[in-house]
């Protein structure tokens, strides 16, 4: 995103006054170099109101934060054709909460970059798999009840890499570094002892169609250690974007998803649809439907609605009126939103 003019306010006044002093006598020019090589500081402002209800259960309705970042990026020419860059963004900020206890890392990585030699980063960011073949299940805005794939290696101590293109096609990969002794937590590592768990992915694009396949290793991470597969095809048209996908894990499930996106002037649309069947005794299936309609406000806002209508065998889980645990076949969200971004 841009830089703004706050951003450079607030850069220019932790100089010093002699480092002011020697910016009086630069050229416009010469000042307008140095902001430029300043980091771009950018955010958003999430918020959101849904309304929950499980069938023959309890219903409600509830306003939140719905991932409000800041974050800051930078990037430098190393020397000719190779640049650095970094990214440092924070979310969980809790904005509908005056009382909110802080944020959380949510991303932060270095790396290097070159036409000749692609990229390769090192920290936490979305993995290889998410990026590759995981779109229907990213894209919502709210997605509570969007399945996606059961991938398990996390977006920690990540190691990444992407080819350059070769006439249209790019190779990804990935390993998280577990080191001893780690606990398990949001990455979801092995607990006490060394994992290297890793994914490999690989692009094509020509024209309008996009082919992508990919693999989690799903190293030592939840007792299951087949890996899952990936496959993903998006094709183009004008103003709409379709696109297909199917996930596969021994001893857990497939999925399927379509998705439709078109986008007319300010205003975008999308619906898409997502079932599974999991690898148990009964075939239990889950599906998805979603529907988005999202207005662009201004070049900084946006305001959308979303729907969700979920069913499958006896999926959903909830605690009834008299504390007891149940389960329901159907669920439905709806949910409003808006978000504010620099």
């Amino acid at each position: 995103m841009k830089k703004t003019l706050i951003a450079s306010a607030v850069a220019a006044a932790t100089f010093s006054g002699a480092a002011l002093a020697q910016e009086a006598t630069m050229s416009a020019s010469e000042l307008a170099a140095k902001m430029d090589s300043m980091p771009t500081v950018y955010g958003n402002i999430q918020y959101a109101i849904a309304h929950d209800s499980f069938d023959g259960g309890p219903s409600g309705i509830e306003h939140f934060d719905n991932g409000s970042t800041l974050g800051v990026v930078h990037d430098h020419e190393i020397a000719p054709g190779i640049t650095g860059f970094f990214k440092l963004e924070l979310d969980g900020f809790g904005a509908d909460e005056k009382d909110s206890t802080g944020a959380n890392i949510d991303e932060a990585y270095i790396g290097v970059k070159g036409d000749s030699f692609g990229q390769v980063w090192v920290g936490s960011d979305d993995s290889t798999y998410e990026r590759a073949v995981s779109e229907i299940a990213e894209f919502y805005e709210v997605a509570t009840l969007n399945i996606g794939p059961d991938y398990t290696t996390g977006e920690g101590d990540l190691v990444q890499y992407m080819s350059p293109s070769f006439g249209g096609l790019s190779i990804w990969g990935a390993v998280q570094v577990n080191g001893d002794g780690v606990d398990g937590g949001d990455d979801t590592k092995a607990a006490g002892g060394k994992s290297y768990p890793y994914q490999l992915a690989a692009l094509y694009e020509v024209d309008a169609l996009e082919l992508a396949v990919a693999m989690d290793s799903n190293d030592l991470s939840d007792g299951n250690n087949e890996n899952t597969y990936g496959l993903r095809a998006s094709y183009n048209l004008d103003n709409l974007r379709l696109t297909g996908e199917f996930h596969t894990r021994d001893d857990s499930g497939d999925l399927f998803g379509l998705m439709g996106i078109y986008t007319l002037g300010a205003n975008q649309f999308a619906l898409s649809y997502e079932l599974a069947e999991a690898d148990d005794a009964a075939d239990t299936k889950q599906d998805t439907i979603t529907l988005q309609a999202l207005h662009n406000v201004s070049d900084h806002m946006y305001v959308y609605f979303e729907g969700y209508l979920g069913g499958g065998d006896d999926v959903y889980e909830y605690t009834d009126s008299l504390g007891n645990d149940a389960v329901t076949d159907e669920r439905s969200i709806a949910s409003v939103g808006a978000v504010y971004y620099f």
